[in-house]
């Protein structure tokens, strides 16, 4: 599920996977797929340390509370209005909670899935810039330091909370991983993203 992460210019603000049937991201009331969030961060890890970064992130819009839903709400099966609660009422919580796992491959299919978005989103392309000169992540007017942009990228890495299921993440994260590791730009650089390190502590 999403967690509190520290911005530079909107306090601490949500991010993480809200179902585990899906890879989408949300971020505040920003949605994309992590696909697209790890090839951004590949390029922005292999850019140099004197070079600005700047780069458009897919995405979708969601205007207002009503339109994203309720994701206590959803998982406890009482709500589904809104984005959330749609894929909820598609995709439920799992009766056993030991099922709570992130799915390296979920059954929700992804031009379903994108269809739902769709109906409660407004595309858009998030403008990323980055100046490590700065130690600063701009994703879509959310700013955030080298740490803060190294904690976003760990959480994908872990599978959010609870965690990818069985350790094991999609091919593109394990490929994605692999270029992070050699990271040249200071904002990504120095992360180790050990298999081992699962989910999130709360």
């Amino acid at each position: 599920m999403p967690l509190g992460f520290n911005s530079l210019n909107h306090g601490v603000i949500a991010f993480g996977f809200f179902n585990i049937e899906t890879d989408l991201l949300l971020m505040q009331n920003r949605v994309f797929w992590c696909r697209d969030f790890c090839a951004l961060f590949t390029d922005l890890g292999a850019t140099e340390a004197h070079k600005i970064f700047q780069a458009r992130l897919p995405a979708w819009i969601i205007q207002s509370r009503e339109d994203l839903g309720d994701l206590h709400g959803s998982i406890a099966g009482r709500t589904h209005y809104g984005l959330i609660g749609e894929l909820y009422r598609l995709w439920p919580f799992p009766s056993d909670p030991a099922g709570f796992r992130q799915k390296p491959a979920g059954v929700a299919p992804k031009a379903q899935v994108q269809e739902i978005v769709e109906r409660f989103g407004q595309h858009a392309e998030l403008e990323i810039r980055a100046e490590a000169g700065q130690d600063l992540c701009d994703m879509g007017g959310i700013s955030f330091n080298g740490d803060g942009t190294r904690a976003l990228a760990n959480y994908v890495w872990r599978g959010g909370m609870p965690g990818w299921q069985d350790g094991q993440r999609p091919d593109y994260l394990w490929e994605a991983a692999a270029d992070w590791r050699e990271a040249i730009n200071p904002l990504l650089a120095g992360m180790a993203l050990d298999p081992k390190e699962v989910g999130v502590p709360a």
